[in-house]
């Protein structure tokens, strides 16, 4: 586990802006405001420099740095271009972000992030046997986890269900585009996730995104045989797990990775 009271810059990319605070990984309470940087591109240079003005000016941070992306990674590699653009594919993010920054740098899929937090801090916490994390918002980001060992990039939101992808068929975008109530896009999402019980036997949903937001109206619509729970943490999550998964790898650890 990471040492009592390190301290993590997580840093959170998304399609707009970029957050960022500095996490204790003991407690997963953030130890400094949360500061956002808006976005004009997604192009590698714009994000680099972006970050580079957030550690170096905004936080002046010279220690570890997590950071989540919302692409497939492996080894600090994207392996995708998906929600960024396209100068992200196969790109050495972490290599680049640590050079210009010039301290460590740990890069992690964003929902793989949001599961860490969940697992260490929240509604996953003392969980064991298979997990599914979702995030429902613009798409369906997954984490998916057995015994607290993380498969990493698992990318469920992508997988076709009856000839339609389980993002297009149940994500909030969805959802808004169709004008669907909560209780009918509770059903949608219960589709899906009837086919993750199918294919994967969970033994937990926890569910965030925006469908956290307001659990209680929708959550209560969704009858399957699989425990669901809703997400403890919201738009922090990323950044706290980023920050353990780096705090972990700082000290040679594997406590989430398989």
């Amino acid at each position: 586990m990471a040492k009592k009271g390190m301290e993590v810059l997580g840093i959170d990319i998304g399609t707009d802006e970029i957050k960022g605070c500095i996490v204790d990984t003991e407690s997963g309470k953030f130890s400094s405001e949360m500061k956002t940087l808006k976005l004009k591109s997604t192009s590698t240079h714009k994000v680099i420099s972006t970050i580079h003005k957030l550690v170096s000016s905004e936080f002046k941070w010279d220690g570890p740095i997590g950071c989540a992306i919302p692409e497939a990674v492996t080894k600090g590699v994207s392996l995708s271009a998906k929600r960024l653009d396209p100068s992200w594919e196969s790109t050495d993010i972490q290599h680049l972000i640590s050079e210009i920054t010039e301290t460590s740098v740990s890069v992690i899929n964003d929902t793989d992030a949001c599961g860490i937090a969940e697992l260490k801090f929240g509604a996953g916490r003392d969980q064991s046997g298979v997990i599914i994390v979702l995030t429902v918002g613009k798409g369906i980001g997954s984490a998916l986890f057995s015994d607290g060992r993380l498969f990493p990039n698992s990318e469920l939101g992508m997988m076709e269900i009856r000839g339609l992808s389980a993002q297009d068929r149940a994500s909030n975008k969805s959802r808004k585009q169709e004008g669907l109530g909560r209780k009918a896009w509770a059903k949608r999402i219960e589709f899906v996730l009837e086919a993750y019980e199918e294919m994967f036997h969970p033994d937990l949903f926890i569910l965030g995104g925006q469908i956290s937001k307001k659990a209680e109206k929708t959550l209560p619509y969704i009858k399957i045989n699989t425990p669901i729970a809703g997400a403890s943490f919201e738009s922090e999550a990323s950044m706290v797990g980023a920050a353990v998964y780096a705090a972990d790898r700082v000290q040679g650890l594997k406590v989430f990775y398989m």
